[in-house]
């Protein structure tokens, strides 16, 4: 094997510990600009998960700060400050955004929370009262509710909370009442010149496209239903309410519980109010029973009349003197 000379050994040494030197020197280098950028990748996540989480943050609160009703011209507030009875006050806010308040005189809340408006009252208030604290009610709300009118049980105007639809209003003002008809009319503050027609189901489950949005400054308005009057000689005269489907003779015969014994079928008429006036229409009653004849619809207002026969009267009080007559005879002849 070749073997340098010893003098030549330490040269020798110090090359390659230079070489050595210089090639670790670059790998340990390029480490440490690799952990750099990696550490620098790794703030940069950091700081953007940071920013998108303040971000989020900051949307989520204006989102729920929005959320609240804010007071506006035409709302009924009542007003209580604890332990001060005599400052409790019922008020409606007026057209330029201002409520009335004892001692204080008048306060600008429109566009603020009840939350905001109790604060600024406070405020103006404390200078009168040690450490008030006030109490508002939004009774009614003019400014950021939907009317219900017509025939519902409550009319009135009611607060449009969040997402609501057609039947959560007429829910809260009670329900329809008895007189109600099948359809609506929902006018949207934003068209008024534009009225969306509903027409109610029987069953409300049964569609569940007649529960419209409803927003706040809309009029919901329930009209009364259609009525039909059966008179004479039946067995229940009386009015029908008419269903979205109409109501036919025999339908509106068969809810006032049918004919008397004394009526005259082959006299039945519908009376009718027309343009000019009164109109008169026969209806064969008779076949229309019998399913020779075809049933009629009625229209709303409808006079459906069964008259009497006198043939048949006549001829129950014949009957009735007969036995009468043989009652009296019987009687007589027990000894």
């Amino acid at each position: 094997m070749f073997r340098l000379p010893s003098s030549c050994q330490a040269p020798a040494a110090i090359l390659l510990a230079f070489v050595c030197s210089a090639s670790v020197a670059p790998l340990n280098a390029q480490e440490s600009t690799a952990k750099s950028g990696v550490a620098e990748t790794a703030a940069g996540q950091q700081a953007g998960v940071a920013t998108n989480t303040a971000a989020s943050g900051a949307t989520n609160h204006q989102g729920a700060a929005g959320s609240p009703l804010e007071l506006g011209a035409g709302d009924l507030v009542e007003m209580t400050v604890y332990n001060v009875p005599e400052l409790a006050t019922k008020t409606r806010i007026s057209t330029k955004g201002e409520m009335y308040c004892p001692l204080v005189g008048y306060v600008h809340v429109a566009g603020l929370t009840t939350e905001q408006a109790q604060n600024q009252i406070e405020e103006q208030l404390a200078k009168f009262v040690k450490d008030p604290h006030v109490t508002l009610f939004v009774s009614q709300y003019a400014s950021q509710g939907a009317s219900v009118l017509g025939e519902v049980t409550k009319p009135g105007i009611y607060p449009v909370l969040g997402q609501q639809h057609l039947f959560d209003l007429i829910s809260a003002a009670g329900g329809l009442t008895d007189k109600a008809g099948r359809s609506l009319t929902v006018t949207h503050r934003s068209d008024p010149d534009h009225t969306v027609t509903v027409q109610l189901p029987r069953n409300l489950a049964d569609n569940s496209e007649t529960n419209v949005p409803v927003y706040p400054g809309d009029t919901i308005i329930v009209s009364k239903a259609d009525i039909v009057y059966v008179v004479g000689d039946v067995q229940r005269p009386s009015g029908l309410l008419m269903d979205a489907g109409g109501l036919t003779v025999l339908q509106a015969l068969a809810l006032a519980g049918g004919t008397g014994r004394t009526a005259k079928l082959n006299g039945a008429k519908i009376l009718r109010k027309g343009p000019t006036g009164m109109t008169e229409t026969p209806v064969e009653l008779k076949k229309m029973l019998q399913a020779k004849a075809p049933d009629i619809p009625l229209e709303p207002n409808d006079i459906l009349v069964i008259p009497s026969s006198t043939g048949k009267i006549m001829a129950g009080r014949t009957l009735e003197a007969a036995l009468q007559a043989a009652t009296l005879v019987s009687v007589a002849a027990v000894p």
